[in-house]
């Protein structure tokens, strides 16, 4: 392997690295330290962070881990974009995990988990019919989960809350980890899947994104 290899291997494109409150999840309101990866694979139609898909620049990951202790939270979060399309992805989350850090990352339902160290908590996301990625889902990867792990659907209607809620039940995903339904942001209301949830006495989350109603849709928050 020559030297460019090697420095690109010890690199990732990071399009933003800010303090704020976890929005969603089991941490909600709790101040983490986001580190957003450049890039993704996908096209979701409900994408928030489409400004993710291009551009960041590279960092070295001494310089990741030496941001992350600047800014001070024992809570971080590696997102994106998908932070696993990028193959130095997993040497971060090592790196962060040895910190002593409680590291979450969030991915698609698309792409190996096998190559994530057991301590991260991995928030997957299923991709709905409403995405328009539903043929990108890996199924096999979420046996892969544990009890510290969480699947979360984004719902955008009445026909991705019965996909959602068919997969839930075909595939016990409650009795594999924490389950969360969430409505996707300006498609369909959190109150309506909140009466549909209980309608049907779903094992399942409602999640709002509060970071959305704190500041908006808005880059670094």
């Amino acid at each position: 392997m020559d030297d460019l290899s090697e420095e690109r291997i010890a690199r990732l494109r990071i399009t933003e690295i800010f303090y704020s409150l976890q929005g969603e999840a089991d941490t909600a309101g709790v101040p983490t330290i986001f580190v957003r990866l450049t890039g993704c694979p996908l096209r979701c139609r409900y994408c928030d962070t489409a400004y993710a898909f291009h551009g960041g620049e590279w960092w070295k990951l001494d310089a990741v881990v030496q941001r992350v202790r600047e800014l001070g939270s024992r809570y971080v979060c590696v997102t994106g974009g998908e932070p696993l399309a990028q193959r130095s992805c997993p040497e971060l989350l090592v790196r962060l995990c040895d910190e002593g850090l409680r590291v979450s990352l969030e991915t698609s339902g698309a792409l190996p988990l096998g190559g994530v160290d057991p301590r991260v908590v991995r928030v997957v996301d299923v991709k709905t019919p409403g995405s328009g990625e539903q043929g990108r889902n890996r199924y096999g990867e979420l046996s892969l989960l544990d009890t510290k792990d969480q699947i979360k659907f984004v719902i955008c209607d009445r026909t991705d809350y019965e996909w959602s809620r068919a997969k839930v039940r075909e595939l016990r995903l409650d009795e594999r980890c924490a389950v969360l339904f969430s409505a996707s942001h300006e498609q369909l209301s959190a109150r309506q899947l909140a009466d549909w949830i209980l309608e049907d006495r779903l094992p399942v989350r409602l999640q709002i994104q509060l970071h959305k109603l704190l500041w908006g849709n808005v880059a670094g928050k």
